[in-house]
């Protein structure tokens, strides 16, 4: 029985100006590689093709729920580009709830979606930790830092790197930041929410292939356990 890892693929990732094709490449051999043990559910960011969508509602005027919505098509949209990307080993519609999801596991060893329905503050990563939660299993991140730091490292230079966190300080250090649509952090609050309520093991990583590869092999690796 093949274990089911729940991966959060940052938009801004995917699509952090352009399409990455190079790291998408890479990352879908990777994934290849570890299929003989592993089943992935990958739940994909709305990025900077959705903060444009945004930010141009926002001004305007438009209310919450079709901003978010807005947001929610952009995580969809790139969904369905990575499901053509996987070729046929992924599946062939968009999930519409987590019943899909584990549906879709039982003939498919990708499972490709973005936003499953609209609720307020809903986020990929939180649709991700629900997903895990779900699931029954690990929720690994991946995002464009190499893991959490005490602060903001592309800001400041002494930021210090934590490699292992508990749920609840995790959730304390979030907590005071303001939720938005399209906002852009390693995690967000309901995400950090969802893991600590239901003790869920989460990674945060970077993009770098070798040291995905470490971590789908159980090696060492760099990144951020919430854990405990």
């Amino acid at each position: 029985m093949k274990k089911v890892l729940v991966i959060s693929l940052g938009g801004s990732v995917i699509v952090p100006d352009k399409i990455d094709f190079v790291f998408l490449d890479k990352f879908k051999k990777l994934l290849e590689k570890h299929s003989r043990k592993f089943k992935f559910v990958i739940v994909c960011g709305g990025g900077s093709i959705a903060r444009k969508y945004i930010d141009a509602l926002v001004k305007e005027g438009a209310d919450a729920e079709n901003i978010s919505e807005a947001g929610m098509r952009a995580t969809r949209m790139n969904a369905l580009f990575l499901m053509q990307f996987f070729g046929k080993r992924a599946n062939s519609h968009l999930p519409k709830d987590m019943i899909d999801v584990r549906n879709n596991l039982f003939k498919n060893d990708f499972v490709l979606c973005g936003a499953l329905r609209y609720s307020p503050d809903e986020t990929s990563d939180g649709t991700a930790a629900k997903l895990a939660h779900f699931l029954k299993t690990d929720f690994i991140n991946i995002t464009n830092v190499d893991g959490l730091y005490t602060k903001d490292p592309k800001v400041f230079k002494d930021a210090k790197f934590i490699p292992s966190e508990s749920w609840s300080d995790f959730k304390a250090r979030i907590s005071k930041m303001k939720f938005k649509a399209g906002q852009h952090f390693v995690l967000d609050q309901q995400a950090a929410t969802i893991i600590m309520n239901y003790r869920i093991k989460t990674i945060i990583v970077d993009k770098d292939i070798e040291n995905l590869g470490r971590l789908l092999a159980q090696k060492p690796f760099k990144g951020t356990i919430l854990a405990g």
